[in-house]
């Protein structure tokens, strides 16, 4: 045995000496790899941080810093399956699991709009108690995720929640935010109020306090239409008009809340789909608008708002077809209102339905013909124009505009003979020189000089 001792002693020693130099050399690769990981932060090269930290984890495990940001960069890079690989990895690489792996997971739902895990995750994440800094970031992201949700009371009741945990200007802001949603305007001008205290040169304050004050030239007249809706809930021109208020006041998110109401009450309405396709636009949401037939060009005055008065009108009419539906006069009128809005589909529809209900129609066989050619239908609009002079053969305008429709296809003759139609009922600047024109295209060049002269010759009112 004693002879055996000294050959064992040096195998124990060689054995070591290998841990020791293999340990070294694990070290310098750890240590190139860690010079490389800086040079690609510092070069905010994210695909190589990932790389890096993969394999510098593969070696070393125990390094919460380097998950962590390998983590946030896979977040920030949308790499979502490896992300919740590299989760699991590191909850199985340390013995007691950081509070950052629920708020890692919490987003990681987020962004998979997995709400409900989304919110467990990080309900977890603050039950851990973190800094108070982190654990106000983690009610910040559970309000945001109610906000995605239209979950009002929770939204503010977190906002609340991040303030305890650490107040801010900004957190202010948002919770002043999230009581406009409620329409508690006391406790949302006093939150704005305490933010602008805290920090007057905060980025928020600066980009929320002329918009707060914007609508508390409002406040008054919309705090009239809360206690009348309060007592009406389902009452649509209430909720119109407030939504109307608060377009004009700057706030498309409460306009919309309104006249999506009044519009699922009352689908038929023309005032409220109008009202609600200006907010979702006015929010560039302009595929929810499409879906409501309200294209991005719907026709707004100066203030970059749809006129006053033609709501109006819109309103009085959806009344008119409320009481009776088959009231094709007022089909017709919508229709040109709301080919004034730029809006031809729903205009076109509106015709259509007037001349289901009544075919002979000739206002709503010229409003189905100007609203066909706008939509570049020549053939089906020249159709309708020819119907409604046949229906009504007083009216000029109607014949000047079959003379414009025959012009567009080349048929000078029956355009001449439409504008001359139109002339003798009534003689207008544009019929004349539509025939004008349409003379000197087929060499009429006498009556094209003549037309001429009688127009420099007409009276002011007439041009």
């Amino acid at each position: 045995m004693p002879a055996l001792s000294r050959p064992v002693t040096y195998i124990f020693l060689l054995l070591c000496l290998g841990h020791l130099v293999e340990g070294r050399a694990e070290d310098q690769q750890v240590a190139q790899l860690r010079t490389q990981l800086g040079a690609a932060k510092a070069a905010e090269d994210k695909p190589a941080i990932i790389e890096l930290s993969r394999r510098i984890l593969a070696i070393t495990p125990n390094d919460p810093q380097l998950w962590q940001m390998l983590a946030q960069t896979q977040l920030e890079t949308e790499d979502l399956d490896r992300l919740e690989q590299t989760l699991d990895a590191w909850e199985k690489a340390v013995k007691r699991p950081a509070s950052s792996i629920e708020d890692f997971r919490g987003a990681l739902a987020f962004k998979r709009k997995d709400y409900h895990n989304a919110e467990k995750h990080w309900l977890a994440f603050v039950g851990m108690k973190p800094r108070p800094s982190d654990a106000a970031t983690g009610y910040d992201n559970l309000a945001n995720l109610c906000a995605e949700q239209a979950r009002w009371e929770d939204h503010a009741a977190y906002r609340t929640k991040a303030i305890a945990a650490k107040d801010s200007a900004a957190r202010r802001v948002a919770r002043a935010c999230a009581y406009l949603r409620l329409h508690k305007w006391d406790a949302a001008y006093a939150d704005m109020a305490k933010a602008n205290k805290l920090d007057a040169s905060d980025s928020d304050v600066k980009e929320w306090l002329p918009q707060f004050e914007q609508l508390q030239r409002f406040l008054p007249q919309i705090k009239t239409l809360d206690a009348q809706i309060s007592k009406s809930p389902n009452n649509i021109e209430l909720l119109l008009q407030r939504a109307r208020l608060f377009t004009v006041a700057g706030r498309p998110l409460l306009a919309l809340d309104d006249a999506e109401r009044a519009f699922k009450l009352q689908p038929a309405s023309m005032r409220a789909r109008i009202q609600t396709a200006e907010a979702l636009l006015d929010t560039n949401r302009e595929d929810d608008a499409a879906k409501l037939e309200v294209g991005k060009n719907l026709e707004r005055q100066e203030d970059k708002h749809v006129s006053d008065e033609v709501l109006d009108i819109l309103g009085k009419l959806d009344t008119r077809l409320q009481a009776n539906p088959k009231d094709a006069e007022a089909l017709v009128a919508r229709s040109k209102e709301l080919k004034e809005l730029g809006q031809l589909t729903l205009a076109l529809a509106d015709a259509r339905a007037a001349l289901a209900i009544d075919d002979k129609s000739a206002d709503a066989h010229f409003e189905a013909a100007r609203d066909l050619d706008r939509l570049n239908q020549q053939t089906e609009a020249l159709s309708h124009a020819r119907i409604a002079t046949q229906l009504d053969p007083k009216d000029p305008e109607k014949w000047f505009y079959l003379g414009v429709l025959e012009r567009q296809r080349a048929n000078f003759p029956a355009a001449i003979e439409s504008q001359t139609r139109s002339i003798e009922i009534s003689a207008s600047f544009v019929a004349l020189s539509e025939r004008e024109q349409c003379e000197r295209r087929i060499g009429k060049i006498s009556e094209a000089d003549a037309d001429l002269r009688r127009i420099r010759d007409l009276p002011a009112k007439h041009q």
